[in-house]
């Protein structure tokens, strides 16, 4: 069983600048199977925008997706973790803020993300979650 962040997390994050049009991020969600890209700017992570962010701060509003930035979608005092911390410390991160993804730093430079699925799929791989997290065509 894994006991860091290392061994779980998903890599290689996905990184975008806070100028990429939403259309941009939601196209490499899409084309790289993931709900979430990181927000990074020389080379330093700034936050996330998840899947949800997109639809509720941007669609739902009725912003034109093709011309509106990441800047103004993303959460930006993102909660992350460092790569050789126990995963016990990640589990006990996303129950204390009621999150599903942590971007994996080190030294403000993003890593990874490591997801509730890919904790599940670790430490309860006959749940429910873990079947979901890993069936094809679902690594959200």
């Amino acid at each position: 069983m894994a006991e860091t962040v290392r061994e779980v997390m998903t890599t290689p994050p996905y990184t975008v600048t806070p100028g990429t049009p939403l259309r941009d991020v939601a196209r490499i969600m899409r084309d790289k199977e993931v709900g979430d890209v990181l927000i990074a700017e020389d080379g330093r992570l700034r936050g996330l925008v998840t899947d949800r962010d997109i639809t509720v701060r941007c669609v739902a509003e009725g912003a034109d997706c093709s011309t509106e930035t990441v800047d103004r979608s993303f959460t930006e005092q993102t909660v992350t973790i460092g790569p050789e911390t126990h995963v016990t410390e990640a589990v006990r991160l996303m129950r204390e803020h009621s999150i599903r993804r942590l971007p994996v730093v080190e030294e403000g430079r993003p890593l990874g993300v490591v997801s509730l699925g890919d904790l599940a799929l670790e430490r309860d791989p006959r749940s429910a979650l873990a079947d979901i997290s890993a069936a094809e065509g679902n690594n959200l």
